[in-house]
């Protein structure tokens, strides 16, 4: 009797919640009659929700039917969706995990096509989704989210699909294999394909929110962007090398001409805007190395810290 295990991180989701919870219960149910042996699970994670998420979730809970058992955690503070997927994944006990969002932006629909390939094609031990398209995301989020995938490919040797969505249904030993990197500094876009196994896509039309407004803003989505280039490739620190030899070179170059000049030309070299250009610039290079390499220092200072992933406050295990 194969389980399903349905794990969604919730930040202030209290109005779109109950839409994706019926929603989902309908496809369990078209699901159920095509193989009364499947059953499900919901894990809802309160990932420190100011609104009334955690009420929606006590309340489900409490309302839960048999096809669809519901469970919950919440945290003591608002720790990351990275931290509620992990989370959600550890609570999981089916034989088959999906991630998804509670914003109906990963179509509850698309759940009877993914399990069908898993079931029937062995060879398969996960299928993921993808939009085609960003429809109704403003034009400049657009643009840098493509360049990211663009650099990424061309920087990190672990593949990452533009538009790929957290959603995606996986078999338990790949979970599994999820699970074990317990590293603090996540990005689950990488983790999930630095795992290996063999994925299978579904492409889809981008979706909008059913309800309520996101909790990701853009700077918000450029340091989520920089923590998955940090985790992913040490391309950066080899480019501050190279950049760093390439000026080596270029000083080494122009003393010599300097020198040249005056010793054959008599030609002293003055100006200060040209000597304030230089300085400029290569206090901006060097700058900028510092920066990169204080990127991957703090991940590795917090990686030693060993703090976990999250604190839960209260969940409805200890209650049950």
């Amino acid at each position: 009797m194969p389980l399903i295990s349905v794990c969604v991180p919730c930040h202030n989701e209290q109005e779109s919640l109950p839409i994706f919870v019926e929603a989902l219960t309908e496809v369990a149910q078209q699901m159920h009659q095509k193989d009364q042996g499947l059953s499900f699970e919901l894990i809802l994670v309160d990932d420190g929700s100011t609104d009334k998420t955690l009420e929606v979730m006590r309340q489900l809970h409490e309302d839960q039917t048999s096809l669809l058992p519901v469970r919950w955690t919440s945290f003591s503070r608002n720790f990351g969706k990275e931290a509620g997927i992990y989370a959600g994944l550890k609570m999981a006990k089916g034989d088959y995990v999906t991630t998804m969002d509670a914003d109906m932006q990963d179509p509850p629909s698309l759940l009877p096509r993914m399990y069908g390939m898993l079931a029937h094609d062995k060879t398969y031990d996960c299928v993921a989704t993808r939009r085609v398209d960003r429809a109704g995301e403003p034009p400049i989020r657009s643009f840098f989210a493509r360049m990211f995938y663009r650099i990424i490919n061309k920087m990190s040797q672990t593949e990452f699909v533009d538009g790929a969505r957290d959603f995606r249904l996986m078999r338990r030993r790949m979970v599994d294999a999820v699970l074990s990197m317990g590293e603090y500094n996540r990005f689950s876009k990488g983790i999930f394909s630095w795992v290996g196994f063999e994925t299978c896509w579904i492409a889809y039309e981008n979706v909008e929110r059913a309800a309520g407004n996101t909790s990701w803003s853009f700077w918000g989505l450029l340091k989520y962007s920089i923590d998955g280039i940090v985790g992913f490739t040490t391309a950066p620190l080899a480019l501050a090398s190279v950049a760093g030899a390439f000026f080596s070179v270029l000083a080494i170059i122009f003393l010599f001409v300097v020198v040249i000049r005056a010793l054959c030309f008599g030609d002293p070299v003055s100006g200060w805007p040209s000597t304030m250009s230089v300085i400029l610039l290569l206090g901006g290079i060097n700058l900028l190395v510092l920066g990169i390499m204080g990127q991957y220092l703090s991940k590795t200072y917090l990686e030693t810290k060993a703090r976990p992933l999250f604190i839960v406050r209260e969940t409805s295990d200890e209650e049950d």
